[in-house]
């Protein structure tokens, strides 16, 4: 058996499996990529022909797993999502006034960029494209200014979190916080 006529025999059926697992029409078409990339480069170690179906069944489940690995170690975290949300608890408006001195506190390319994105709204994406910067780079330096950004609430007050990470209470460390 070829591997035009595998991939003529079960690339719907395939296509329909990962429809199936994966609700993006264009993750499929990449998923369904692999697949045939993976069916290319291991269509030797088949040794029964009648075991074709179960295996390329097998390869698509694995590419599967694999993806929702993958995105769930790069998953992005949206600004409603994290404990600098303007809404939600008191301590989380509370804290809101002190983002903006803070980011300010931060070395001036950061301070710039989660001006940006996290007070100004704009994506990253827009952003990256705009500087010139790959998307994984700001990407990466988003995440490590929010990170800094953190460990100044934490140098100025001790924070409550909840099982998620949100912040529930807070406690000023001096006296003098009074909204930064």
């Amino acid at each position: 058996m070829t591997i035009d006529s595998i991939w003529k025999e079960y690339r719907s059926a395939l296509k329909a499996f990962l429809h199936s697992k994966i609700s993006s029409p264009d993750e499929v078409d990449d998923i369904l990529q692999e697949v045939l990339i993976k069916t290319h480069k291991n269509i030797h170690t088949v040794r029964d022909q009648d075991s074709i179906k179960s295996w390329l069944f097998q390869i698509a489940n694995r590419t599967v797993i694999d993806f929702y690995r993958k995105n769930s170690k790069i998953k992005e975290v949206a600004l409603e999502d994290t404990w600098l949300s303007e809404e939600g608890t008191d301590a989380q408006r509370g804290l809101s006034a002190c983002i903006e001195p803070f980011i300010r506190a931060l070395p001036s390319q950061t301070a710039e960029l989660l001006t940006a994105i996290e007070l100004n709204g704009q994506s990253q994406k827009a952003y990256a494209e705009e500087h010139g910067t790959p998307y994984s780079t700001i990407k990466s330096q988003v995440q490590k200014g929010r990170e800094q950004l953190r460990r100044l609430y934490e140098d100025c007050c001790q924070l409550t979190l909840d099982h998620r990470g949100t912040v529930i209470d807070y406690i000023p460390k001096s006296k003098n916080h009074r909204n930064c």
